[in-house]
């Protein structure tokens, strides 16, 4: 084992892709204040000790756009697998479909819906980058 080895260490986030009845991904930009900011990615959070990625999007997905998503609808797709330089981020992806409310920025977050295609239009955080192709490839 070397010394970065022993040193990083292990952030686990979930995300998910919410599409809608048009196809369209919504992406939230990240609020000044948090690292990355001005940044555009996809809804979630960290999971916390006790929480299954499902269970954080839950959590997560009500906190940020006060939506009520169920496990049942969270598919996942893909993850990345990112090193930051001081912690190694593992983000599976979640697609979903299916919610009930309406989404709304709960967090001071920007929100936009936008084709897969215009994805990569958007800045976005290293690790999320990587996604876009799986999400392109799906819809």
């Amino acid at each position: 084992m070397t010394a970065a080895t022993v040193s990083t260490r292990l952030v686990l986030v979930a995300a998910c892709a919410l599409v809608d009845l048009d196809g369209r991904i919504l992406l939230a930009q990240r609020p000044e204040g948090k690292p990355m900011a001005g940044l555009w990615e996809f809804p979630g959070g960290k999971v916390e000790a006790g929480e299954t990625p499902e269970t954080t999007l839950i959590r997560e997905l009500a906190e940020e756009l006060g939506i009520v998503v169920k496990e049942d609808c969270l598919a996942p797709l893909t993850f990345a697998s990112h090193a930051y330089e001081n912690f190694h981020l593992l983000m599976p992806l979640y697609i979903c479909r299916r919610w009930e409310g309406m989404v709304q920025p709960l967090e001071s977050q920007k929100l936009t819906w936008t084709e897969p295609k215009k994805l990569r239009s958007f800045p976005m955080p290293p690790a999320d980058e990587p996604l876009i192709p799986a999400l392109i490839d799906l819809l």
